[in-house]
């Protein structure tokens, strides 16, 4: 008898389940962080046993934390946006939307309502209650998005009541001014500013201005009346007329918010305002200029939402978007864009870096000042202030160990020559220069003191530009040109073409204008080794502009009419901001 051994194979064991994770309190969380001490959780959990309160709030109350802490920590604990309501400027409009018991007992506050994107930003306490969400966009009108940010429980309580209890209107606050007596003296107190109506209209003002997309607020003193001014799309446009009363105070409110000397009024001052509008983080850079019916003052917008835009959002045409990259493909050397004050030199610039801007590359930038924010790019202001000029900051730079340097300005030699310096040496630099056009640039920089030399060779290109309105394409008229027209067009006088013109009266869509947004008009000269030599041996500008011809170079004029013959924009649009008079002799 044979004994045969049978193998049996052992039962395999269950796999052992990972433990479930235990979700963390909130006391936890700010004792990991440091945020609280072990002794001061275990404080308010026993106060927590006899007042029924929140962990949060009672840490609050003991003064162990502020609320502001508590806020940002649960708004990264559960992923979502914290926001800090005393730097709201609220939204009269948004308000419309949720009625103020509605908003008192679910603890959510309408902040904002972007009209073109038709979004209703609500700050709330809880993030996730679910039903008073649901009810909320039930509510709504269907073609409104919600969007909830988080805020802290006690300051909600407080704007809920700051919101609701006052007249938020620019007309509902000039009747408010024009039946009651004003402080002024109290505007620069630190009490509830919410009950100074002249604290409102500033601010009504302000979120009217981004709303409208204007890119500047001009408050405008006169003999007997203060005019204010919008800069939309590039144009200044009369929205106001106030009495001179009104004056003291609003100068008083913006110096103020500002951080300007509110006893000086005879010379002139700068400063800057930081809030949030429309529920984005809006900047203001202010300017108080004296004159002769009292200090002038400017408002510029740094809107970082509608400024930043990438290559590809700017409209250009293929081949100047084709030339651009190639220009950035390039390692080293010196890009130059050129342009008057406002034709959108920042904002290109902005563009170009942000095509570049990543993890591996080092971008340093020199700026007066710094307007626009940028993650990973290292940026620094210039200036009297802070004892650093541009040729200075450029030598600090290089030792930084940059890729990419921007120079927010070519203004002198000792600049221009640490520019070249650091192009040669490897480095991509983005500049501006104040030429009128690109082939100026040449006896600009000779002017400055530049060699011709050291200009060829480490200038990979330059970029002139202008920004012209584009028609609203709702109510844009067409029509046949005349003989004058075609003409600057380079039409033959026999041609049946058809162009656009606005429409005066404008219509809904473009608030009675006619144009609605803008476009660039670049004109860009890429170098070669050809027109390096040029530049070399001093040509003259009728030798490079003829060198430029011949690789297919399109001047500003030549866009223009190119995006006129497109149903962009006007002949009478594109000649306010190009030279067409070359195009008719």
């Amino acid at each position: 008898m044979i004994d045969m051994a049978i193998s049996v194979a052992p039962t395999p064991k269950p796999p052992v389940p990972d433990p479930p994770r235990r979700k963390m309190r909130l006391g936890e969380l700010l004792v990991q962080q440091g945020l609280v001490t072990p002794d001061q959780l275990r404080i308010a959990l026993t106060e927590q046993k006899s007042q029924r309160m929140p962990i949060g709030r009672l840490l609050v109350r003991l003064g162990f934390v502020t609320e502001a802490v508590i806020r940002d920590l649960m708004a990264r604990a559960i992923g979502q946006e914290a926001i800090d309501l005393s730097q709201v400027v609220v939204d009269a409009d948004a308000l419309k939307f949720v009625p103020q018991e509605f908003a008192r007992r679910q603890r959510m506050l309408p902040i904002a309502f972007e009209t073109n994107e038709r979004v209703l930003t609500v700050a709330t306490t809880e993030m996730f209650n679910v039903v008073a969400v649901d009810q909320l966009r039930a509510a709504l009108p269907s073609n409104v998005q919600l969007r909830t940010v988080l805020a802290g429980e006690a300051q909600l309580e407080d704007f809920i009541d700051q919101f609701y209890g006052f007249e938020l209107s620019v007309d509902g606050i000039l009747r408010e001014i024009e039946t009651g007596e004003i402080d002024w003296q109290s505007l620069q107190s630190g009490g509830d500013e919410y009950t100074q109506p002249i604290v409102r209209l500033v601010n009504a003002l302000m979120i009217d201005a981004v709303k409208r997309g204007a890119s500047d607020i001009h408050f405008e003193p006169e003999l007997a009346f203060l005019r204010i001014r919008y800069r939309i799309d590039g144009v200044l446009e009369q929205v106001r007329s106030l009495h001179k009363n009104y004056w003291p105070g609003i100068a008083v409110r913006l110096k103020v918010v500002s951080g300007m000397n509110i006893a000086e009024t005879r010379a002139p001052q700068d400063g800057r305002i930081s809030l949030n509008l429309n529920g984005r983080p809006v900047d203001f850079r202010v300017s108080c200029h004296p004159t002769i019916y009292g200090e002038n003052i400017v408002l510029r917008i740094l809107d970082r939402q509608k400024a930043i835009i990438s290559l590809d959002q700017m409209r250009l045409p293929k081949p100047v978007l084709a030339k651009l990259n190639l220009m950035l493909a390039r390692p080293e050397g010196i890009l130059v864009i050129t342009g008057p004050t406002g034709s959108g030199k920042t904002t290109t610039l902005y563009s170009l870096l942000s095509q570049v801007n990543v993890e591996g590359v080092n971008i340093m930038t020199l700026e007066d000042p710094v307007e626009y924010p940028v993650a990973l790019i290292r940026q620094t202001s210039v200036g009297d202030a802070v004892k650093l000029d541009f040729a200075n900051g450029i030598r600090s730079i290089m030792r930084q160990d940059p890729d990419i340097i921007l120079v927010g300005e070519v203004r002198d030699r000792e600049t221009a020559e640490m520019a070249f310096r650091a192009a040669m040496t490897g480095h991509q630099v983005f500049t501006t220069l104040h030429t009128n056009s690109a082939l100026g640039a040449f006896p600009r920089l000779l002017d400055i003191g530049i060699l011709p030399d050291i200009i060829a060779g480490n200038v990979i290109g330059i970029i002139a530009q202008r920004l012209v309105r584009t028609l609203c394409r709702h109510c844009k008229i067409e029509y046949r040109p005349s003989l004058e027209e075609k003409h600057i067009l380079g039409l033959p006088p026999e041609s049946p073409a058809t162009v656009f013109r606005h429409h005066d009266g404008g219509c809904q869509h473009c608030n009675a204008r006619g144009f609605k947004g803008r476009m660039a008009i670049l004109e860009i000269l890429h170098m070669d080794a050809d027109l390096d030599e040029l530049v070399a041996r001093r040509a003259t500008a009728r030798e490079l502009r003829r060198a430029a011809d011949e690789r297919g170079f399109r001047s500003l004029a030549d866009e223009g009419v190119a995006r006129v013959l497109e149903g962009a924009t006007s002949i009478a649009e594109v000649s306010r901001s190009v030279d067409l008079t070359a195009r008719v002799l």
